[in-house]
């Protein structure tokens, strides 16, 4: 008979939440044997040193995990068991959005609607637009929006807007033919990522959206259908429009202030703007500073940035010369080419009591 410090496989089911059944399937795969078996009766009986495996086991196998990677985990030592679980976890992923990818392609089919075009683009160049824009996307809990791209299209220009709420990036492309619809819908910024290697390889992208999503026709090679996010985006032309007036104008080499930024020490960064120069600062008074060459125009003046606000806005930029327009210490600069217009990035800084 069984000792006291036993307990029969019903009592062993409600410490571990598995249920009886599965304990039985469980016992005769190898994965969880009970202590000890009555002759008898037949009965089993498990020890109290048995839930924690019985437990793990469980939330395993609620994740999915199939009984040879469960087996492979509650073998091995933390280390091993944390990248089992990661892998398994990253194929889980993976497979959904595979999935999702192709629901979308077979909801964009349903009723065989045909597509509407919106414009024709070369595809390098549009590669290069989206990558750069989408630097101003984030994953916001509750706003997925923040991690999609505008597409806007009317009859001169292709529109490509995103923002974080902290960066807004703007980029404006000719395309090779006059769009000949005007259109606009944000697009899931995870399919663009996964489409860009396609666009990129192809001398001629045409755009055609479809109930749900856009599809991005290419000669030759496989055509890339990304989802559209329903929430609403953010009015940026409004934003836009409530710009102050520059008072301030500095025009500075990309390369240097991006070395500037990289070889200065802290996370916040002042820019003190003057007629010597642009000077990158930080919150420690002791730190000398980084002095930049720069050619200024307007009221000298002294703003704070967020180094992974700043940073990307001027990776980003193109051309070898920034220009720098600003409005005053607590309003959004924007960042552009010194001679292309068609990207745009305004920066918001932050109060300089929160540079401390």
């Amino acid at each position: 008979m069984p000792n006291s410090e036993l307990m029969p496989i019903g009592v062993f089911a409600r410490r571990s939440g598995l249920t009886s059944s599965a304990l039985r399937f469980y016992a005769d795969s190898g994965l969880l044997p009970p202590a000890e078996v009555d002759p008898v009766t037949g009965y089993r009986y498990y020890g109290a040193d048995q839930v924690v495996r019985a437990t793990v086991l469980r939330r395993l196998r609620e994740i999915a995990m199939p009984l040879a990677a469960v087996e492979a985990v509650l073998a091995a030592g933390a280390d091993e068991a944390s990248r089992l679980l990661d892998e398994h976890v990253a194929k889980i992923v993976g497979n959904a959005a595979v999935a999702l990818q192709k629901a979308a392609v077979i909801k964009a089919a349903l009723g065989n609607m045909p597509g509407l075009p919106i414009a024709a683009l070369k595809g390098p160049v549009l590669a290069d637009a989206v990558e750069q824009v989408l630097t101003a996307t984030a994953y916001e809990p509750g706003m997925p929006v923040l991690a999609g791209l505008r597409i806007e299209a009317n009859h001169e220009a292709v529109t490509l807007t995103a923002t974080d709420r902290y960066r807004f990036s703007i980029r404006t492309l000719v395309p090779t033919e006059p769009p000949g619809q005007t259109w606009a819908g944000t697009v899931n910024g995870d399919d663009l990522r996964a489409a860009v290697v396609e666009i990129r390889r192809s001398a001629l992208v045409r755009l055609e959206a479809v109930p749900h999503g856009i599809w991005f026709r290419v000669a030759e090679r496989e055509d890339r259908h990304c989802r559209l996010l329903s929430e609403e985006f953010p009015d940026h032309r409004l934003m836009l429009a409530s710009l102050g007036e520059v008072t301030t104008r500095a025009t500075v080499s990309k390369d240097l202030l991006l070395r500037a930024l990289e070889e200065h020490p802290g996370e916040r960064i002042a820019l003190h703007i003057a007629d010597h120069g642009v000077h990158i600062r930080s919150a420690d008074d002791g730190h000398p500073g980084i002095p930049l060459p720069a050619t200024v125009t307007g009221e000298s003046l002294q703003i704070w940035f967020e180094l992974t606000t700043l940073y990307p806005a001027v990776s980003t930029a193109i051309g070898p010369d920034l220009m720098l327009d600003l409005r005053g210490n607590n309003q959004p600069v924007t960042i552009r080419s010194a001679d292309r217009g068609d990207l745009t990035t305004l920066a918001m800084p932050i109060k300089p009591d929160h540079a401390i």
